[in-house]
């Protein structure tokens, strides 16, 4: 087949392997948004003059005929088109002959990519911070059933104060609301529209105007100057992935504290028998796997933060093919959110707090005692502390 940069020399097949990577596989969930994209586009040339009226309908047509074939699974992006938009492109030029091949005009595989992948992230973020609501209502709901079982509260891992059910879930489901935001936040880094700025420098000549295509895919308006939209390739990115790991933390300490509470030295919890597996050699065992996985992919959303970063660290200005690289730690860090995110309410709703079992030490309640002479005979804290300690002491 023809690629987009194809100039008639030959290709080692090994070379498209190590160039073209992941992203065949990678660039089958941007499809759908890059035929929005594209349809934008060829409005956005029809507005300019540069595609007539029957070329660009024709177009439109084919561009949504193709988006809905492969939602079907008719097609999908092979090794040997490289990516999404040339799969996209050679099929609309299959269709169409000459009429298709006019679609590439004024843009790049560069503003192509990154419009798809911004129209992506849009919805992705929608669902993150959807399931991460989910989420905290699971944990409010849990609050609603046992919020006041008693519960020793720990700080050094040793019972400090009395708490209860309904502070650790609130405690939890604050900080996960506020990774929702945190989430939500990302969006300023996706209100620019990239389309227009080509290979990163303009389409000289056409006078294409990009509030068209900005407007009708729904950003604030176009990325300006050009000259910053390949600046920006990774910010969006590592941002979302940064939110991404605070939320796999706050997911591994409560996932922790259940694990702990699930032991037998604890047994303050029971877990939903679905969440929990056998041991292959003991057959009392049930083991807290999904909790245990959910504490451990912490690891791998920081990975892929890492990743991010470095990919887009130190490199010059302009578009450079390791940007290409981003995708994979995006989208796998956004995946190992999601189906984490998708498992915790149903474990939520399952979990039972065994009041019978939770034993809180007599002294946990020593700082209140110590409030209490404060208040009872006006003397300062630290005296009363002093007193409370060696009454405890005794």
């Amino acid at each position: 087949m023809t690629r987009l940069w194809d100039k008639g020399g030959a290709l080692d097949q090994r070379v498209l392997a190590y160039t073209a990577g992941e992203d065949h596989t990678l660039d089958e969930r941007l499809v759908a948004y890059d035929v929005r994209g594209s349809i934008a586009h060829a409005e956005g040339l029809r507005a300019a003059g540069l595609l007539s009226d029957p070329d660009a309908d024709r177009i439109v047509d084919a561009l949504e005929e193709i988006g809905a074939a492969h939602a079907r699974g008719d097609w999908r992006i092979s090794l040997e088109q490289e990516d999404g938009q040339t799969a996209l492109e050679a099929l609309l030029t299959e269709r169409l002959g000459e009429t298709g091949a006019r679609i590439h005009l004024g843009r790049s595989r560069n503003d192509q990519v990154l419009t798809a992948l911004r129209l992506y992230l849009r919805d992705a973020i929608a669902a993150l911070v959807q399931d991460t609501e989910s989420v905290v209502s699971a944990l409010r709901r849990l609050a609603e059933r046992q919020g006041e079982v008693a519960l020793p509260g720990y700080t050094h891992l040793q019972q400090a104060m009395p708490s209860n059910v309904r502070l650790w879930s609130a405690g939890f489901a604050a900080e996960l609301a506020d990774d929702a935001e945190g989430i939500r936040a990302v969006l300023r880094r996706l209100a620019g529209c990239p389309l227009g700025s080509a290979a990163g420098y303009g389409t000289p000549g056409l006078k294409l105007d990009r509030t068209v295509t900005a407007n009708r895919l729904g950003f604030a308006g176009p990325q300006e100057p050009v000259t910053a939209v390949q600046l920006s390739r990774g910010k969006a990115e590592s941002q979302l992935l940064f939110e991404l790991t605070l939320l796999m933390q706050d997911v591994g300490r409560m996932a922790t504290d259940l694990i702990l509470f699930y032991t037998r030295e604890f047994s303050y919890v029971d877990l939903p028998e679905a969440f929990t597996t056998g041991s292959s050699i003991m057959p009392q065992k049930r083991n807290p796997d999904v909790f245990e996985l959910m504490r451990g992919r912490g690891a791998t959303a920081l990975g892929c933060l890492t990743e991010a970063l470095g990919i887009a660290a130190k490199l010059s200005s302009g578009y450079h093919r390791d940007l290409q690289l981003l995708k994979a730690p995006l989208f796998r860090g956004i995946d190992l959110a999601a189906e984490t995110l998708g498992l915790l309410p149903q474990a939520l709703d399952g979990l039972v707090f065994r009041p019978e079992n939770i034993r809180a030490d007599p002294a946990i309640h020593a700082a209140e005692a110590a409030y209490r002479l404060v208040l009872t005979e006006g003397i300062p804290f630290r005296e009363a502390y002093r007193r409370i300690a060696a009454e405890l002491k005794a």
